[in-house]
């Protein structure tokens, strides 16, 4: 008689979001590759079983794509070409009861912080010996690094903190460890992320203590680069610049949300913060740091945002000319306090609000990128695509920033270094050749 044979199960994990979802996945595949459970990352191929979908419920469409993912993924089930559909993230944390009662196919819900109880699903244990032993979903030459979890701030807008708590530090020594496991791996950039990186270790060390942090971290043999994301400019410890003077493998690079540059605007959205002192802010951060890239985002359509409000932030931007800007268009979310306002500017007018302060940022951004032209710099090649070569200066992050597009017939190594002189730049891009190698 012939033994059947059970298939043993894949799991497939989908990441809808940010990159501090993409990190809880690459933590919850270690976890399940630990434990002996075959785990791909956003895989194609369909030889799966299992889909978890990590989503993302910061605003609506962020939300919208997480549950078309979702319901993709139960007709799959439907149609049997999956066995389970487990949901996790941002979105469960915040709409579970809704969610279970509307999409009753899913075979269970977790939130943000569940992990354990994920694993217990596949009859597997959480091993929390694992630091820094997580499936990257990133080329193995970056990587994310979250230093902490939630947030503590009040900003009006946002619902981060009823989705992942209060502010938690990881220890140093986790973190380090981390770091000298990535490495080991191939590991050259670290990103480090969190809500709030300038608030890091005021619940466990009772001070700030990313400068610290970064100092341990710059030790770390291997790592090349390691760039800082979401400052808040409150309160913002300058001492971080003292170290990323000093220290030769930390990027002259910070991304610092600042949301508005209106009074009025910036004290609706309970930003602790006037437009003098971010001015002021700007000047110290560049003169104690020269050639800094200065990161930021925005928001437009705030309840209440006036035209001229919009002149202020655009007017704003003219004059301090970031090398970087994003703009999100303000998103109502329930149980925050700008709930309570009257979302009275049209998402039409929100999306023309944000070309037309783009359509700023786009010309400064060009003006920058042509000063660049003729000089050399230390880039990391990320990819070939298109028979070209794509890579990215200490001044540019992973998929958000600029990208120096190199065309050469030599052979380049991705995730290794090359000094590039720049021969043309466009609104938002560079091209060079290889002048050598690092």
């Amino acid at each position: 008689m012939k033994a059947k044979t059970l298939k043993k199960d894949k799991v497939n994990i989908i990441t809808l979001g940010c990159s501090k979802n993409m990190v809880d996945s690459e933590v919850l595949s270690g976890q399940l590759q630990a434990n002996e459970i075959d785990v791909v990352h956003e895989s194609t191929k369909r030889d799966h079983n299992i889909v978890i979908v990590n989503t993302c419920g910061f605003i609506d469409k962020a939300k919208e794509e997480s549950v078309n993912t979702i319901l993709e993924q139960v007709s799959l089930k439907q149609k049997g070409k999956l066995d389970k559909v487990y949901v996790t993230g941002c979105l469960t944390q915040r709409y579970r009861d809704d969610l279970e009662q509307s999409i009753p196919e899913v075979d269970a819900w977790f939130g943000t912080m569940e992990l354990p109880l994920i694993l217990k699903r596949f009859e597997a244990d959480y091993k929390s010996e694992l630091i820094g032993e997580r499936l990257l979903a990133t080329p193995q030459h970056y990587a994310y690094m979250k230093i902490a979890e939630g947030c503590n701030r009040t900003c009006a807008f946002c619902a981060i903190p009823l989705m992942r708590g209060n502010h938690t530090s990881r220890s140093i020594e986790d973190l380090v460890k981390e770091a000298e496991t990535l490495a080991k791996r191939g590991v050259k950039e670290i990103m480090l992320i969190a809500q709030e990186l300038t608030y890091y270790g005021l619940d466990m060390y009772k001070k700030r203590m990313l400068p610290d942090l970064l100092k341990r971290l710059s030790d770390v043999p291997g790592i090349e680069w390691i760039r800082l994301h979401y400052a808040y400019p409150h309160k913002f410890p300058m001492e971080i610049l003292d170290v990323m003077r000093e220290r030769d493998n930390i990027c002259n690079y910070l991304d610092m949300p600042l949301q508005h540059a209106a009074d009025n605007m910036l004290k609706a959205m309970r930003r602790q913060i006037t437009r003098a002192e971010m001015e002021d802010l700007v000047q110290n951060i560049r003169q104690t740091v020269p050639g800094i890239c200065l990161r930021t985002t925005l928001i437009a359509g705030f309840p209440g945002e006036t035209l001229d409000d919009v002149e202020e932030l655009k007017g704003f931007l003219e004059r301090q000319r970031f090398d970087r800007v994003g703009i999100f268009t303000y998103s109502h979310e329930e149980d925050t306090p700008a709930y309570a306002l009257v979302d009275d500017v049209p998402a039409e007018e929100k999306q023309r609000r944000a070309e037309e302060i783009m359509a700023v940022q786009q010309e400064i951004s060009y003006e920058k990128n042509q000063e660049k032209v003729g000089q050399t710099f230390k880039v990391l090649i990320d990819k070939k695509e298109a028979g070209r070569y794509l890579g990215r200066t200490e001044f540019d992050s992973v998929e958000v920033d600029n990208e120096v597009i190199v065309q050469t017939s030599e052979k380049l190594q991705p995730g290794s270094f090359y000094n590039v002189k720049i021969t043309k730049a466009y609104d938002y891009d560079l091209e060079g050749e290889v002048v050598s190698g690092k």
